[in-house]
């Protein structure tokens, strides 16, 4: 795969993906390295050619700004902060948020405006390639000066320092550098702020999770398409000319996407002059609740592709008026929302989802299929506890939806007295994300039971493709048996996007 090239302004959320999750390679252009020198050389005249106070390279930290540093103490001072913030507690974060932040780091000090060496962040990127993880405790954070905590974990192995994973194997920092080759930098004035003042944890937490939040969009029309056929629904409620009357995109796209599912459906042809009259809110109404996902899940797009390309450093380098200049686009509110918001659009689209499960396994709403979707009751179970399954994480959901953003604690003695919470907001996110692909995972082998009793009659053109795709992870069910490992086989494949590929 070629490198990922980093310029510091034109990263995108695909680019996350592609090298946190899918281990493609990174680079940094010739014209970030310009950019870097030049904000280099203003810090340099700021540390050791002025007699200025300037925050982080000649005076301590949050409460301490007012304390002075000798010229002759800078370095140690970088190096004091790393060891000082890195007391995170809890497990470690999973390797493609560290991943992700690693990138998100080395890319935002590319942009020129933080003042690290080019040596400094080609480490960085080196580590990131040759499979060095740093082992980071996934609590700490409250979101406002960055993510000072988890940032200061990741960079100690850059000095040396800290612990890593290499291979899968948790060693001293110091040690994965030696394996794969690499050395430690020592940090000049201002590089230890310029590695852990910023949002890179809540930013990678909303990068990649917006990736999977997207294919749990897909996954829901999918499966609301699947579930509507084996329940002889109707395709009216999804015709272009009801959503035209309420023109919002998500739900027009939506709507859309579940016609086009539909096409050619025997099934549908079938029971076209039934008596019924109207579907249940679960089918009727999904375009309108996936589609006001889908419109959420635009607005966190919108953000995270700004924060990608952000510069949110403290002080930043202004190169042109050759000033270090104090600010808070660290504070990580604007994410913060954005991974609350994340949470929620998600979890309706798990919660629709059970009903539609609940439907196709109660014999008093399905219209016709057997209890549980089992032809022999009693002696089977069949779905009765994937329904429950479902139930639980959809229960789970409505707790970790309460948004994180609201809260705020003062820090540093109230120099800090407003925080984002955004860290908690992402840490949230990610369980719901998993919770609704396991959800829609259990929707889409349930589905794909269902319609199968309807034989000889075969569903519309999508449907199938996407039932044909179920049954190469999970056989039909017949006699009683575990269905955890196929419930998790389907909720990997909506996660890594080979349900959407297969489908379309």
């Amino acid at each position: 795969m070629p490198p990922v090239a980093l310029t510091g302004d034109d990263l995108t959320v695909a680019d996350v993906w592609a090298v946190a999750v899918e281990r493609r390679p990174t680079e940094l252009t010739d014209a970030a390295r310009e950019k870097m020198r030049a904000a280099r050389d203003v810090v340099e005249r700021a540390a050791h050619g002025t007699h200025e106070h300037t925050y982080g390279v000649n005076t301590g930290f949050g409460r301490f700004v007012s304390q002075s540093i000798p010229e002759e103490l800078t370095e140690e001072l970088q190096l004091r902060l790393l060891r000082s913030h890195a007391c995170g507690v809890g497990e470690p974060y999973p390797e493609e948020i560290v991943r992700a932040a690693m990138l998100l780091r080395a890319n935002t000090l590319a942009k020129g405006n933080s003042g690290a060496h080019v040596a400094t962040v080609e480490l960085l990127l080196a580590c990131l390639d040759r499979g060095i993880v740093p082992v980071v405790p996934a609590r700490g954070s409250v979101g406002a000066s960055g993510d000072l905590a988890p940032l200061a974990h990741l960079a100690l192995p850059l000095v040396g320092e800290g612990e890593a994973f290499l291979d899968g194997e948790r060693m001293p920092g110091l040690e994965a550098l030696t394996r794969v080759g690499l050395e430690p930098v020592q940090l000049a004035a201002k590089e230890g702020l310029s590695l852990i003042n910023g949002t890179q944890f809540m930013a990678a937490f909303t990068a990649l999770g917006l990736v999977r939040a997207r294919r749990l969009a897909h996954a829901a029309d999918v499966a609301c398409a699947q579930s509507l056929e084996a329940l002889q629904g109707s395709r009216t409620s999804f015709l272009p000319a009801i959503h035209v009357l309420r023109p919002l995109r998500g739900q027009a796209a939506s709507a859309a996407h579940v016609i086009e599912l539909l096409e050619g459906s025997a099934i549908i042809e079938s029971h076209r002059w039934c008596d019924k009259v109207q579907d249940a809110y679960s089918l009727r109404c999904a375009p309108q609740v996936h589609g006001a996902s889908r419109d959420l899940l635009d607005y966190i797009d919108y953000t995270i592709s700004v924060e990608l390309n952000a510069a949110t450093d403290n002080p930043l380098v202004l190169v042109e008026q050759d000033a270090l200049v104090s600010n808070g686009n660290f504070h990580g509110q604007p994410l913060a929302f954005a991974l609350d918001v994340m949470a929620m659009a998600t979890a309706e689209l798990a919660s629709i989802s059970e009903r539609r499960v609940e439907r196709l396994v109660n014999p008093n709403l399905s219209d016709g299929l057997p209890a549980f979707l089992t032809s022999e009751g009693g002696l089977n179970s069949g779905f009765m506890i994937p329904q429950y399954v479902a139930a639980s994480l959809v229960s789970e959901n409505k707790v970790l939806a309460h948004p994180a953003s609201v809260d705020s604690i003062p820090t540093s003695a109230g120099q800090e007295d407003h925080v984002s919470m955004g860290n908690a907001a992402g840490l949230k996110a990610w369980q719901v994300l998993a919770n609704c692909e396991n959800a829609l995972a259990i929707e889409l082998l349930a589905g794909a039971q269902g319609v199968e009793f309807l034989a000889p009659l075969e569903p519309g053109v999508g449907v199938r493709a996407a039932r044909a795709f179920v049954r190469e992870l999970s056989p039909r069910l017949k006699d009683d048996r575990s269905l955890a490992p196929d419930i998790e086989a389907v909720a990997a494949a909506i996660r890594d996007g080979s349900l959407e590929k297969a489908v379309g």
